[in-house]
């Protein structure tokens, strides 16, 4: 396990975004931008990935020692923490907000094909299709398939 494993697993396990880490990290003096963050969460094949360093992963841990568990003058309770984090995660939105779309029951005999429809004031806004008589010389969309299943038959 690489330690761009170990610090992909600790971000998910902890609910951590990445302005939080790079606070994590401030916090024992160690400056990194959000975008050389986001370099060690890429897949192996990108092109910008970046492999995360010994020294990297070392002040991480300690700054998330003190980010959970508070300094000696200043102590925390690491379980309100990690309340917190949960807290701080926006919910998704409800659905007051967004209009709910339920699909409307059909009337079965108005989309039925092989019947007439009974409303004469449904399609009446609607074009009509030509009606094709049988003998117009027009070859069924059947006949004009031709199988070709790669085997010449004689």
């Amino acid at each position: 396990m690489t330690n761009n494993d170990i610090l992909k697993k600790l971000r998910v396990a902890l609910m951590l975004r990445d302005d939080q880490i790079v606070e994590i990290l401030e916090l024992v003096d160690f400056r990194i931008s959000k975008s050389e963050l986001g370099a060690f969460f890429r897949a192996e094949d990108h092109p910008n990935y970046m492999e995360c360093g010994d020294q990297v992963l070392r002040n991480f841990l300690n700054g998330l020692v003190i980010h959970l568990r508070g300094t000696k003058e200043n102590p925390k309770n690491p379980t309100d923490v990690l309340a917190k984090h949960k807290s701080e995660i926006p919910k998704k939105e409800t659905s007051k907000e967004r209009p709910e779309f339920k699909a409307s029951q059909k009337d079965s005999e108005k989309y039925r094909g092989d019947q007439s429809s009974s409303k004469s004031g449904s399609s009446a806004g609607k074009p009509k299709k030509k009606a094709f008589p049988k003998g117009n010389g027009k070859p069924a969309v059947v006949e004009k398939v031709v199988f070709k299943n790669g085997k010449n038959k004689k």
